[in-house]
């Protein structure tokens, strides 16, 4: 190790801050102008963006990568790489530890299982668009990857840590040059999408007098301190466990991992990048063994606090998001942009249209609110839609975000294929293309 006034030992920590400071000055934008304020854009893409025009104006004027200076330890790109990484595996754990509070009908049951069917049928739908335009694309851009048409699904429909991780294996192992940048911008216009979509959609209904907007009632005391759950301090303070849980059930994932490395050596780069279903997978295991034992009187308080756990998913994607962004490297990926923008709207366009349609026929009672709330999760993350959502549903009164974390299970069963399709996809591109039509039939 360094010294300590090295910049070794400073560079992840200058990092972290530097991220935060964007934040904050991201929500200051987002306060002081109406535009912003009318915009949804969330608060992380706004700093994230900060970042990005900054670090584009430094390299043009000294020639260096900003990110990549002495004063970060000269690797902040990775490290921005490595949190995005992270951030997308951390807050699906925490998610996933959230217990349920409503009794799980037959109807309810339905219900969720339409939602994950919807997600995964609005992934293969942006998948087959994006190979589309690629393949179009390629026949005038010879260092285009076909198979980077996936990261439309992969980008928009899971978000900044996804594509980044597909665009990172196209990268290095197909030699894709700029991949993660083209993965981490497509991401990012996913939230514009969620944005412009979503603004949209809700001046409509406002001027249609469908809806009142609705901020919610606040947080109750309840949420924060539930029934025979621990104070919010002791000798340890609450949050802090909430926290513990989420990195056990991540070191817990982090050995599945190893260990299916080892039995299938050929599969690694896979493998890893389900680092978010593994977190997920582990969490599960670690709520239910943590239930059985409260029920058995075994563990005597809950442990688990859904307010806090939904506190710390949200931190972990607005960490995500804003290094993702900030990782991007337009130099990189600026002879692509005419794909990436034909990427943009036309997924804008494809999700809005496709949820719409879905939504209206199969969550007739509660449209609108599960409307917002995947067409944001479609194109950016669950944090999205939970921001369109509020919007008219600020108390949660329907079980649209209930949908929204329980989705996951059969998004997962039907989904899984997707992602073994994109690690083939880089070979055999129009049978993949194929595969995908006849999968959303």
């Amino acid at each position: 190790m360094g010294n300590f006034w090295d910049y070794s030992s400073w560079g992840f920590f200058n990092l972290i801050a530097i991220l935060l400071l964007s934040l904050l000055a991201g929500n200051m934008l987002k306060r002081s102008v109406p535009f912003l304020q009318a915009s949804l854009i969330p608060t992380s893409v706004l700093g994230g963006g900060l970042l990005l025009i900054f670090s584009a104006v430094y390299n043009g004027i000294t020639g260096e990568e900003f990110f990549n200076t002495e004063f970060f330890g000269g690797n902040g790109t990775s490290w921005l790489e490595l949190l995005t990484y992270h951030m997308l595996a951390l807050g699906f754990t925490a998610s996933a530890l959230k217990s349920s509070d409503g009794k799980m009908t037959r109807q309810r049951s339905i219900e969720i299982f339409n939602t994950g069917l919807t997600t995964v049928s609005t992934y293969l739908l942006q998948a087959f668009v994006g190979m589309i335009i690629c393949i179009v694309a390629g026949f005038f851009l010879d260092d285009l990857l076909e198979a980077a048409g996936l990261l439309l699904a992969l980008g928009f429909g899971q978000g900044t840590g996804q594509a980044m991780n597909y665009g990172g294996i196209y990268e290095m192992d197909y030699g894709f040059v700029g991949g993660k940048s083209f993965g981490l911008t497509v991401a990012a216009m996913g939230f514009l999408s969620a944005s412009l979509g979503g603004v949209i959609h809700l001046n409509i209904l406002k001027k249609k007098g469908k809806i009142n907007l609705d901020k919610g009632s606040g947080v109750s005391n309840e949420e924060v301190e539930g029934q025979n759950e621990i104070p919010m301090q002791e000798s340890i303070d609450k949050f802090t466990i909430q926290i513990a849980l989420v990195m056990v059930a991540y070191l817990f994932a982090y050995g599945l991992m190893y260990l299916l490395g080892c039995l299938l050596p050929g599969m690694k780069s896979t493998i890893y990048g389900f680092n978010f279903l593994l977190g997920v997978v582990s969490a599960t295991l670690l709520r239910t063994v943590m239930d059985f034992l409260h029920k058995k009187n075994i563990i005597h308080r809950n442990y688990k606090n859904n307010f806090l756990l939904t506190r710390a998913t949200n931190f972990f994607y607005d960490i995500m998001v804003t290094a993702g962004i900030a990782a991007i490297r337009l130099d990189i990926i600026g002879k692509y942009w005419a794909v990436l923008l034909a990427m943009g709207i036309v997924g804008l366009v494809i999700t809005y249209a496709y949820v719409h349609f879905t939504c209206k026929k199969l969550f007739p009672q509660y449209q609108e609110q599960q409307f917002l709330a995947m067409y944001g999760m479609l194109t950016g993350t669950a944090s999205t839609g939970v921001i369109l959502l509020r919007e008219i549903d600020g108390d949660f009164k329907t079980p649209v975000a209930d949908n929204l974390v329980y989705q996951n299970f059969p998004a997962m069963i039907f989904g899984f294929p997707i992602l073994l399709l994109a690690t083939m996809a880089p070979t055999k591109p129009y049978l993949t293309l194929a595969i995908v039509a006849v999968f959303f039939v």
